[in-house]
């Protein structure tokens, strides 16, 4: 492996250096191997290359990418404060002043947009992970942010890491793989291997040390330790990914396709802006939709614990977060910008399907939680997700349900492998983008999480439950070791629900019906026929032991769907409910 060597003078900015072409040889193993190119590419013509550009908590649901179709009566400048603040409006969104504005148009626009993207785990490293390994994460066992939670382990890079696609678009189908920025928020831990480990399949390496900065951080580089200052014009992190970036596009081979995943730290905290956007958005505050500042009643005890109403220096604190992180994604959009031009350039574009989206999505108030992600709700784990490439046409909205864990099957999918050779639990894209008719689809996705937190009082709150953590000074905690759940979240023709249980005491359970109430408000648990909660408690715990083709299976609104009551009960005649791990690796 080899990665550009960087000069100073220039974030990330270095000299010429190839990779080896193809030889005779290579290609006889890649035909062997199955990857033999996209459907509908015309023989002789070089396989098609792939972007994949991912951010880090970037939300859809409140305004992180917002689509073109809000119109101007939803959204609000500061002047309205006064209206939003009796919660009669969903959006806080000055259409002329997004900070994504040439993203949307670049990629959106130009291709297709999912309006119904999910993430099978609202945090950053299982979401990561699921995007790498096509699985849930059930499957790949990372359950949270650390190494214990599977995050960067022995385990992951041994069992897991040879499996990514990159790794299979390296080694079957022989494609140049590039990465730059956040991989997993425990890479280069040194307990597992530092910096000096460079994860199977790429080409070339350019990874963070563990979580997102902006200054003041270490990279790897193809292995070796290189740390940055504070300096903007050569330390600040999204310039330098798209300085690297930029320098691969030049010097790389033009005798193989590529694949470039470019991973920003924005809009993650601490959400440190370019200078010359650190003035932006001052009349933007966070949105007052309905569920903004309004306490969780009949939810998970975890919400209920947030102090409603919020404290003016708490709603005061989240607005400037809110703002502080769109003033981030102006550097993300101008790294798109810079991408889309080279590719433009160099002659690429027409040949490169560019993926943009997140890691997970974000909420600032809602249920009075002031800043994170984590929770089951839609502000957390619905993303931005928008294609652009050969054979998508412009302006296009899909409202298929998908998730993360579809990325790597559709990039192998592009790359010509046999995805039945994979065991990812995702599905390919690529008929949906390609505007394929009479498709038969998924209706639901599978949302887990696994709480952090060890089952003992904080002495900072003692009037809390054990085990909770990411509390504020306030006592108000985003987290807890029995925070775990695991969801079904559905849409279908007739149907648009999301069902989850607890494993905590009181095995507590949340049902949603999303039409009728899109601001998730009220837990209609209690009022649901209890046939049709029967059958989606059957489905949590289909899903949560699938693997493969089995998470794939109709759903309980498909035409194909089967229930057998009997499997609800176990053998000494109680209901069965969902067991949940607490050893997955």
């Amino acid at each position: 492996m080899r990665l550009l060597p960087l000069a100073p003078g220039r974030p990330g900015w270095g000299s010429h250096r190839h990779l080896p072409s193809c030889s005779p040889t290579l290609l006889l193993l890649l035909v062997l191997g199955g990857c033999l190119g996209v459907s509908g590419v015309a023989a002789g013509t070089r396989r098609p290359n792939v972007v994949l550009l991912l951010t880090d908590d970037q939300d859809e649901v409140l305004g992180g990418m917002p689509f073109s179709e809000y119109s101007t009566a939803d959204c609000q400048t500061g002047l309205q404060r006064e209206e939003l603040r009796q919660g009669h409006l969903r959006t806080y969104l000055e259409p002329s002043r997004t900070p994504l504005k040439k993203t949307r148009a670049l990629i959106g626009e130009m291709g297709m947009t999912f309006s119904s993207a999910y993430v099978p785990s609202a945090l950053c490293c299982p979401s990561r992970a699921s995007i790498l390994t096509g699985k849930y994460p059930h499957n790949h066992h990372v359950v949270n942010n650390t190494l214990e939670g599977n995050c960067s382990s022995k385990s992951w890079q041994k069992i897991q890491e040879p499996n990514t696609f990159p790794a299979i678009l390296r080694s079957m189908c022989g494609y140049q793989t590039f990465f730059a920025g956040k991989y997993l928020n425990e890479y280069g831990a040194p307990d597992a291997g530092g910096l000096e480990h460079v994860p199977l399949g790429w080409s070339y390496w350019y990874a963070l040390e563990k979580n997102s900065k902006y200054y003041n951080y270490t990279l790897s580089i193809n292995g070796k330790a290189r740390k940055h200052g504070e300096n903007y014009s050569v330390d600040y992190l999204t310039d330098v990914l798209a300085n690297v970036s930029l320098d691969f596009l030049n010097y790389k081979s033009n005798f193989e396709p590529f694949f470039m995943m470019i991973a920003t730290p924005a809009p993650h905290s601490p959400w440190t802006a370019a200078p010359q956007y650190q003035k932006a958005f001052q009349s933007v505050f966070a949105p007052r939709n309905k569920n903004f500042n309004i306490h969780g009643t009949n939810k998970h005890w975890l919400i209920r614990q947030a102090k409603t109403p919020m404290t003016n220096s708490s709603i005061q604190f989240l607005d400037n977060a809110f703002r502080k992180r769109w003033q981030t994604l102006l550097s993300v959009d101008d790294l798109v910008e810079k991408l889309i031009k080279r590719l433009e350039f160099t002659g690429e574009l027409n040949n490169t399907y560019i993926f943009y989206t997140s890691d997970n999505g974000y909420h600032t108030g809602q249920f009075s939680l002031p800043i994170d992600k984590r929770q089951l709700y839609e502000f957390d784990i619905k993303v931005p997700l928008l294609v652009r490439g050969p054979g998508i046409k412009p302006n296009q909205t899909s409202k298929m349900l998908v998730a993360n864990i579809d990325l790597g099957p559709t990039i192998l999918d592009i790359a010509g492998y046999d995805l039945n050779k994979t065991q990812m639990d995702g599905m390919s894209l690529l008929p949906i983008l390609r505007g394929a008719s009479n498709l038969t689809w998924r209706s639901d996705v599978l949302v887990e999480y696994q709480g952090e937190g060890r089952n003992v009082t904080d002495p900072t709150c003692p009037s809390l439950s054990p085990g909770v953590s990411q509390c504020f000074p306030d006592c108000i905690c985003e987290d807890a070791y029995n925070n775990t759940y695991a969801c079904v979240r559905t849409m279908s023709a007739l149907w648009n629900l999301q069902y989850c249980e607890f494993d905590d005491q009181e095995v507590f359970v949340e049902v949603y019906n999303l039409t009728a109430d899109p601001d998730q408000i009220t837990n209609i648990a209690k009022n649901i026929d209890p046939e049709l909660l029967g059958k989606m408690n059957y489905r949590l715990m289909m899903l949560q032991s699938c693997s493969g083709p089995t998470c794939r299976t109709p759903g309980v609104f498909d035409p194909g769907y089967r229930f057998d009551p009997r499997l609800m009960f176990s053998n000494h005649g109680s209901v069965r409910t969902r067991r949940f791990s607490k050893h997955l690796l």
